[in-house]
């Protein structure tokens, strides 16, 4: 006798068991989170992750004088589509301050291949989390949201060590004490991709429905994304391991 397998039922399980409680990076589903969003992959699938869990979602964004500021639209883009409050904030100075990095320093180049090169250190912001996840939190307080989130996920940890379980537990605790008496007491930092690849991103984001076009990774911000820079050459794997067809228009390499 077979067995009749229910397809909405079992991808609403893996909705709800990518990244359930009391795995690396979320503690519960919050009710109210402020979420860092890039207008990249990872967020994006992040954003939609909460969305489906019932959370109540306010998405915040920075120029921060990246190169690839293009990203800001589609998470404008994500914002419209979930029908949530998105505030972009200006920190465009930094990109003069903070010089020495691929991403704010036109004089240096965005490296091509994989986050394991040590190539990739050069697209290194010196402490670009704790500085978004501090104005995060601040806007956790004034909205009374109970969680803020962003998406760092296992592919980041050799390269940027404020996308690490230890950041995201520490900065959580310090956010706590600063804003006592002035955020939840059950306030929590939710990174529930810790403990995942950008594969696993994927295949939710694919149960999820997310538009894959409307995001984007290329550090390069040109009229169409590289596909060759370590955020290109990490996506496009990302979706062949997964089996998920990209819908990206490459400049190089196309398949």
């Amino acid at each position: 006798m077979s067995a009749t397998i229910n397809t909405a039922s079992s991808q609403s399980h893996q909705i709800d068991t990518f990244a359930a409680p009391g795995k690396p990076g979320i503690d519960r589903h919050p009710r109210h989170a402020v979420v860092i969003a890039s207008g990249g992959l990872d967020s994006t699938v992040l954003a939609y992750w909460l969305h489906a869990r019932g959370t109540q979602l306010s998405l915040v964004s920075f120029d921060y004088g990246q190169r690839h500021r293009v990203e800001l639209r589609y998470a404008a883009a994500t914002a419209s589509a979930l029908a949530t409050p998105h505030e972009v904030v200006d920190l465009s100075a930094l990109g003069r301050v903070l010089h020495g990095s691929a991403l704010t320093d036109s004089g240096v180049e965005v490296p091509d291949g994989h986050y394991t090169d040590a190539s990739m250190r050069a697209t290194v912001v010196p402490n670009r989390n704790a500085i978004m996840l501090d104005i995060a939190v601040a806007l956790a307080v004034v909205t009374q949201a109970d969680a803020v989130a962003f998406g760092a996920h296992a592919g980041d940890h050799p390269i940027y060590p404020d996308c690490r379980e230890p950041f995201a537990t520490s900065f959580a605790h310090t956010a706590s004490i600063a804003n006592e008496g002035h955020l939840p007491s059950d306030f929590q930092v939710v990174a529930p991709f810790l403990a995942n690849t950008k594969t696993d991103i994927v295949r939710l984001g694919a149960t999820l429905g997310v538009p894959f076009e409307q995001t984007w990774s290329c550090y390069r911000g040109g009229a169409q994304q590289c596909g060759t820079c370590g955020t290109c050459t990490e996506r496009r794997e990302a979706f062949h391991e997964a089996d998920v067809t990209d819908p990206t228009t490459y400049a190089v390499g196309c398949a």
